[in-house]
């Protein structure tokens, strides 16, 4: 059974961010990477302008790889506003 669970929110610091995503450290051994397409429904020219280093966040739990401590992410902003879009039959 992981610590980790799909489809939970939790809570993280950001350690690095690059072109590609955000690091993000969630204990003493999980980390975790919020992909640049998993961070906002608009399009993201700079990560930077959506969180700074040493920032404690909230993401969504979208993927864990327990063998190598590895837990894919989701910001909350871009789970949010999927739940809030309206449905088209």
């Amino acid at each position: 059974m992981s610590k980790y669970e799909k489809g939970k929110i939790i809570t993280g610091c950001v350690t690095g961010v690059e072109n590609y995503g955000i690091f993000v450290t969630l204990d003493e051994y999980y980390s975790g990477l919020i992909h640049i397409s998993e961070i906002s429904n608009n399009f993201v020219r700079n990560i930077n302008d959506y969180v700074n280093i040493g920032e404690t966040i909230k993401a969504k739990v979208v993927d864990v790889d327990d063998d190598n401590y590895h837990v894919k992410l989701r910001s909350e902003e871009h789970t949010s506003e999927l739940q809030s879009r309206p449905h088209i039959s």
